[in-house]
């Protein structure tokens, strides 16, 4: 499994898009707490990876992905949100890893890529949220996030089911 950055051009690669489409779809319909819910919306996930990979061909954001010598498996984003008072930090986005590389250390490798790339880039922290009720800060805080605050039923992902919104911050 290899971390890499795409370049903008590379962001706007059919074979990209499509692996990463892929994964997007099969991490929601696992349970994974990426933007949906079970069933995805395949329509609505395409509309969004294209916007994300507009923001990256534009030069505006990071997109880390990873391949696993056949095909790209995951993703991350370092989100610059275009204030020049938060320069110095960005948000991590979008981070994901198909269900089918899950268990492997898959995901340590992705936010670890993250990370050389945000020091790379000379920030001095990155900002994560996460969905309350999953126990991701089991994954999060060894890798040196820590919980800084939440937003209490932020997320709805049923009519009767909200969730937290949690956010972590990694000082770099």
């Amino acid at each position: 499994m290899k971390y890499l950055v795409t370049d903008p051009e590379e962001a706007l690669g059919p074979g990209l898009r499509a692996d990463l489409l892929d994964t997007w779809v099969a991490a929601t319909n696992a349970g994974g707490a990426v933007g949906y819910t079970a069933p995805a919306p395949v329509e609505q996930i395409a509309e969004n990876l294209d916007g994300v990979l507009g923001r990256v061909a534009a030069g505006l954001d990071l997109l880390g992905v990873l391949h696993n010598g056949e095909r790209y498996v995951g993703m991350g984003m370092l989100v610059n949100r275009g204030s020049l008072l938060q320069e110095h930090w960005r948000t991590v986005l979008r981070v994901m890893v198909h269900p089918e590389c899950q268990g492997t250390g898959a995901g340590r490798i992705l936010m670890e890529g993250l990370r050389g790339s945000a020091v790379d880039l000379g920030l001095e922290q990155l900002q994560l949220t996460i969905r309350g009720g999953l126990g991701l800060e089991k994954f999060y805080g060894p890798l040196g996030y820590r919980v800084v605050g939440a937003h209490p039923r932020a997320v709805r992902v049923a009519p009767d089911d909200y969730r937290d919104e949690i956010m972590l911050v990694l000082d770099l």
